[in-house]
Formats: structure tokens, C-alpha cells, sequence
């Protein structure tokens, strides 16, 4: 079966700040650092069993791999359980519940004492360190982030594949008017090249991440990740100082969010049904010019 084009992201152990602004910052070329963690307490303690241990009676909203429809918010939890109990289904079992953007600072700031900043030319947003859940073979919809921030991705308790594409390779990924992620039908895993014929000039990165691991993801580039067995990440995020990233961070932040959270319940499953239609048509008038 033929795949998407993928290379192997660099893999480094250490790396100076001078050599990470250099090669990969300035580029804007991804990379994963090994042993950047090592020196950390997170890197000893940082398991399903600590995050438990800590989670006390806390409520989390979870998220499946289902596409919401109708009047739904675009990312919209399906239901909330207490993280004790999610973390036992992780230990256990196969789910597509996953946790997004778990905030430490609000929800498990003891976190904190267990990890620092990394010192690599990063200015990095200390407000918003965010964790990530999932359980063996549970995916992520390929998606850039809607701030445009430099992110730090950091892998825990297990493996994770993650495939990254940079933003010129929007084009091919059937991107969903304003939104930041791509037609949901799509499976990057097994790519119907005769439907979405876009997909056979897509070219990306992919990598196995392992616990420690750090994974530089620069600014607008598409992940999409799975989860090879239950575990967590944590990504720290560095928001851009370049004025023409900083306006359109603005305005998906401030309008297109807004704007489409608002037409999905003013219009429900058509205004779903438009954007996919014309999804499918706009990337295959772009394909054939």
C-alpha cells in the first residue's frame, strides 16, 4: 500500500543554543532532541502512576476521534470523567478518549517543580504549559496550532508516532475554511489516493517519540500524531515575534474562531456539509493549475 511521503526528522543528543537558532530555529526545521529532559525530575517521576497519584477527585473533559456535526463546536468534549479513573482506562485498555490541553498551571501545578524552561533561544509563554493524554492507538487530527506559536513537544510514558508538515504543504492536506486542521475523512495512516488525490504530492516528517524525547515543532506546521501505547506529553510554547505571523495569530484567534463557532450554530450540519464540499473542490482546482 502506498504511504504518504514522509523523511525521518532529525535526531540529535544535546544541542547548544547557538546550533538549535541556527539549524533549526531560523529555517523553521523540525528536529527532536534527545536527552534535553535527562537532567530533569520529571524525567524520573513522570509516569501514569505519578499523574494518578496526584490527580485527586479533579474532573476532565475528554475527546474521541468522532467529527463533531450539526451545532457542535468545532472542539467540543464528548464527556467528563474523573482523571483517575480516565488514567486507570490508559493502564488497562484501548480507548479514543484522549485529554487536550491540560493545563498544569490551573489544574496540577506541583508539575511544575519537576521540569524547567529549556535554555536552547526560545522565549518560551510560562502561562500556558499544556499535557496531552491518549491510549494505544488513539489518533490526532492533523492540525496546526491557531496561535502560530514555536511549540517544544515532550513525550512521556511510552511511544508516539508523530508526522509533521510544514505550511507550504497546506495546499495538499485539505485544509477546512476557517479552521486549522484538514477534511476528516481523511486517513493519513491508509491515504485513499484516488479520492484525494492531493495527498500523492504531500511530502512530510515523522517520527517515534520516546519518553523524554523533546520535539521542536516550528511555527504553523501541521502535526498529526498517534499514540503507540497510553501516555502523555507536555508542550511548551513560544509565541512569534514576526509581524506577519502576529497578525494573522489575531485574527484566527480573535475572528475565525468566533466566526466559525457561530455559523455552526447558525447553520448546523450544512454549514459542515459547504465547507467540505468546497474543501474537496478548491484543492483540486489548485492540483490541476
Amino acid at each position: 500500500m502506498e504511504r504518504i511521503q514522509t523523511k525521518p526528522i532529525e535526531r540529535v543528543k544535546d544541542i547548544s543554543k547557538e546550533a538549535f537558532i541556527e539549524k533549526y530555529y531560523k529555517p523553521q526545521k523540525p528536529v527532536l532532541i534527545e536527552g534535553l529532559t535527562k537532567e530533569w525530575p520529571a524525567y524520573k517521576k513522570w509516569n501514569l502512576d505519578y499523574i494518578q497519584s496526584l490527580a485527586g477527585d479533579q474532573e476532565v473533559p475528554l475527546y474521541n476521534n468522532e467529527p463533531t456535526k450539526g451545532k457542535q463546536y468545532s472542539a467540543e468534549p464528548v464527556m467528563k470523567m474523573k482523571l483517575y479513573d480516565y488514567i486507570e482506562i490508559l493502564k488497562t485498555k484501548p480507548t479514543d478518549l484522549r485529554i487536550f490541553f491540560y493545563n498544569i498551571l490551573d489544574n496540577m501545578p506541583k508539575l511544575i517543580s519537576d521540569f524547567e524552561y529549556p535554555d536552547i533561544g526560545l522565549k518560551f509563554f510560562k502561562r500556558l504549559p499544556a499535557m496531552f493524554f491518549g491510549s494505544e492507538g488513539s489518533k490526532v487530527l492533523p492540525h496546526y496550532d491557531m496561535d502560530l506559536s514555536d511549540l517544544v513537544h515532550f513525550h512521556f510514558h511510552g511511544k508516539k508516532s508523530v508526522m509533521l508538515f510544514a505550511p507550504d504543504q497546506t495546499q495538499y492536506l485539505y485544509r477546512i475554511p476557517f479552521s486549522v486542521h484538514n477534511l476528516e475523512e481523511i486517513d493519513l495512516d491508509n491515504p485513499d489516493f484516488e479520492t484525494y488525490p492531493a495527498l500523492k504530492k504531500l511530502q512530510g516528517y515523522e517520527v517515534i517519540m520516546n519518553h523524554g524525547d523533546a520535539l521542536y515543532m516550528p511555527s504553523g506546521y501541521w502535526h498529526y500524531i498517534k499514540y503507540l501505547n497510553g501516555g502523555f506529553s507536555m508542550t511548551l510554547r513560544a509565541f512569534t515575534k514576526k509581524p506577519k505571523t502576529f497578525a494573522k495569530m489575531l485574527y484566527n484567534v480573535f475572528f475565525m474562531r468566533h466566526f466559525e463557532n457561530g455559523m455552526r450554530k447558525l447553520r448546523g450540519q450544512k454549514w459542515i456539509d459547504y465547507k467540505n464540499e468546497i474543501t474537496i473542490k478548491n484543492t483540486h482546482k489548485n492540483l490541476s493549475e
